[in-house]
C-alpha cells in the first residue's frame, strides 16, 4: 500500500480546503475505500476523514420531502420512521445491501459512490480493464460475465454498478447535493454514474474535490417496493434488483417509477415501459406487456441472457409489491 498523510477535517469548509491538492480522497464509512487502498484500485496521497462533522448526518424535512445527510448510517436512514413510511423502497433497498455490521459504519452518500463489482476490476493480479488501466481492454467483454451489464456496455466496459440505494434513488428521482471549493450542485441521482461510452474509465460524474453532503428526496412514494435477486439470502450483491414507485387514481395507474439495478453501469430507468404503464389497470396482461417493451433495447454478453427475463420479472414483482403497499 502506498504511504499517505491523513487529516481529521475540522468542518466543511475545512474539508473542501485540504481537498484542494491533487490525489486527495474523502474518508467517512471507510467500508469501500480501505479495500480499494488494499488491493491497489486506489492509492491515494492525502485523506480527509470527514466522519466527524456533525453537521452532515441529520434526515430533516425540506419543502415536501427530506434531506438526508451524507454522513447518515445506512441502518440509520432505513430506519428513520419517515424514510420507513414515505419512502420504503429506500428503507428496503438499504436493508439489503449489506449485512448488520456494515450497514452501521458505511455511509448513505458512500454507498452511491461505490466502485463495480466486476472481477477483473477487482482483482488482485493485473487484468485488462479500462476502468483499473484506461486503455488496457476489457477482459470481462469475452471472460467471466454472466453478472455482468444487458443495457448500455461497450466493448470497453461491461461492468454494472451494484449500490442497492442508488437504484432505489433513481427510481424517486432524488438528488445527490453536492459541495466543492469552486462551488457545488445537485445531481440528479440518475444521471450520478457514467455510462461506457460517455467515459469507461470513470464511475460517476463527481470532481476531484467534490463532496457528497446530502441526498435531497422529493414527495413521498409510499406506494413503492425494492426487490433483489440474489444466488444466496445472506449479504450478498445483487444479480439483479427492481425498484418501483406507483400512483393509482380510479383504479389505474396514474404515475410509475421503475429502476433496474446490477444490469448496467448506473440504475437502469424503464422510462418506455414507464410511459406505457400508465392508464393500466393493476393486474392487467397488458402491464406485463409493457414492462416487457422496455427490454427491447436490452443486450446480452456471452453469459448473461439469463439476466433479461430475471430481471423482467423482478421489475414485474417490484411493481406487484408497490400496487399492494
Amino acid at each position: 500500500m502506498r504511504p499517505f498523510t491523513y487529516a481529521r477535517a475540522a468542518s466543511l469548509p475545512d474539508a473542501l480546503h485540504r481537498a484542494r491538492a491533487a490525489d486527495t480522497e474523502f474518508l467517512a464509512g471507510g467500508t469501500e475505500l480501505l479495500n480499494w487502498a488494499r488491493i491497489g484500485i486506489e492509492s491515494p496521497g492525502h485523506l480527509v476523514d470527514i466522519g466527524r462533522l456533525p453537521q452532515l448526518n441529520e434526515v430533516t424535512a425540506s419543502g415536501e420531502g427530506l434531506h438526508i445527510g451524507a454522513l447518515a448510517r445506512l441502518n440509520d436512514v432505513a430506519q428513520d420512521p419517515r424514510v420507513a413510511a414515505s419512502y420504503p423502497v429506500l428503507a428496503q433497498a438499504i436493508l439489503r445491501s449489506a449485512s448488520a455490521q456494515l450497514r452501521n459504519l458505511a455511509t448513505i452518500g458512500g454507498n452511491p459512490a461505490q466502485r463495480t463489482r466486476c472481477p477483473y476490476f477487482r482483482s488482485n493480479h493485473p487484468v485488462a480493464c479500462n476502468k483499473r488501466d484506461p486503455g488496457s481492454g476489457c477482459a470481462a467483454l469475452h471472460g467471466a460475465n454472466e453478472r455482468l451489464a444487458i443495457f448500455a456496455w461497450t466493448e470497453d466496459c461491461v461492468a454494472v454498478q451494484p449500490s442497492d440505494p442508488a437504484v432505489a434513488l433513481a427510481c424517486l428521482d432524488a438528488e445527490i447535493v453536492t459541495e466543492h471549493a469552486d462551488g457545488g450542485r445537485r445531481i440528479a441521482a440518475t444521471e450520478f454514474h457514467t455510462l461506457p461510452a460517455d467515459d469507461p474509465a470513470a464511475h460517476n460524474v463527481l470532481r476531484p474535490g467534490e463532496l457528497i453532503t446530502g441526498i435531497g428526496l422529493g414527495a413521498p412514494a409510499p406506494k413503492s417496493a425494492y426487490v433483489k435477486v440474489r444466488e444466496r439470502q445472506s449479504y450478498e450483491f445483487a444479480l439483479v434488483s427492481a425498484a418501483a414507485a406507483v400512483e393509482v387514481q380510479d383504479g389505474q395507474i396514474s404515475r410509475v417509477r421503475l429502476a433496474l439495478g446490477s444490469v448496467a453501469m448506473r440504475p437502469w430507468r424503464l422510462y418506455e415501459a414507464e410511459r406505457d404503464l400508465v392508464g393500466l389497470r393493476p393486474g392487467s396482461p397488458d402491464v406485463v406487456d409493457a414492462v416487457t417493451a422496455g427490454f427491447e433495447d436490452s443486450r446480452p454478453l456471452s453469459s448473461n441472457a439469463y439476466k433479461i427475463p430475471l430481471a423482467r420479472n423482478t421489475a414485474l414483482r417490484a411493481l406487484e409489491l408497490a400496487l399492494e403497499a
